[in-house]
Formats: C-alpha cells, sequence, structure tokens
C-alpha cells in the first residue's frame, strides 16, 4: 500500500497579525488610560539661586517626623496652632520662606495636611530642600 504524503508549505500564515496587533494597540491605549495617578498637583520648584541665598533664621522650619510629630522651629505643635503662629510672620514680611523637611517614613497625609494649612494660611514662598540644601542650611536629615 502506497500512502502519499502531503506536502507542508512551509510558510507562516499572516493574514490575521494585522488584526492582532491593531487589537493589541487599542488594548494598550485603554489600559494606559487606567494608570494615570490622580493626586495632588504640584509642580516641582526650578534651580533658583536667589532661594539658596537665603538666611535659614529668616525662614521657619517646619519638620514631620516619620510617626506625624509636626515640629515648627524645633518646638513641637499642633496642625491648628500652625495657621495662628506663620499669621504674624507673614504679616510682617509676605514672601518669607518655609522650608518644609519631612521624613521619608512620614506619613502621606500629614504632609498633605500641612501643605493645606501653609495655603490657608497665604505662604507663597514654600523649600522643599534636597540633601544638598539641607546641608547648605546645616540641617540633618529627619529620620
Amino acid at each position: 500500500m502506497n500512502l502519499r504524503r502531503g506536502q507542508v508549505p512551509a510558510e507562516i500564515p499572516t493574514a490575521s497579525m494585522a488584526d492582532v496587533a491593531f487589537l493589541l494597540i487599542i488594548f494598550f491605549l485603554v489600559a494606559s488610560f487606567y494608570s494615570v495617578t490622580r493626586g495632588i498637583q504640584f509642580s516641582l520648584p526650578k534651580h533658583d539661586q536667589a532661594a539658596l541665598t537665603s538666611e535659614p533664621e529668616a525662614a521657619v522650619l517646619i519638620e514631620i517626623a516619620a510617626d506625624g510629630a509636626l515640629r515648627v522651629d524645633r518646638r513641637p505643635m499642633r496642625l491648628e496652632e500652625l495657621q495662628s503662629y506663620l499669621g504674624p510672620k507673614l504679616e510682617r514680611n509676605p514672601t518669607k520662606s518655609v522650608i518644609l523637611q519631612t521624613s521619608l517614613d512620614a506619613p502621606y497625609f500629614r504632609m498633605t495636611d500641612v501643605f493645606d494649612e501653609l495655603k490657608l494660611a497665604g505662604v507663597s514662598n514654600l523649600v522643599i530642600p534636597t540633601s544638598t540644601e539641607l546641608l547648605m542650611y546645616g540641617l540633618q536629615p529627619i529620620r
């Protein structure tokens, strides 16, 4: 008995390749829409030499510790007292610098609460120092 073997063509069918590519493009476009993070919208400050040369004693230092404790000019303070503390200082000098130093382990909501209080107090010159600026101001990173 003689069986004939059929020859298998040596080409890959690519007729539906364009359809698959189109569907993948649509999938990633839709999936990327949902990955946009929603949160606080603020722009990072530009490098400003004038901000680097400001005197640290002329600024108000606000520290947020890892446990969420708030210290203003090295004194413990409650969040509710922040506006009344900053009010007289900002009346004398509306462009007074406020340095906000936050521990890496501090709760995120504490920083947003402080941002809200500073906005309500009318702070227009907020400095969030980098590690280089911390050294320049003579400050130590908060643990």
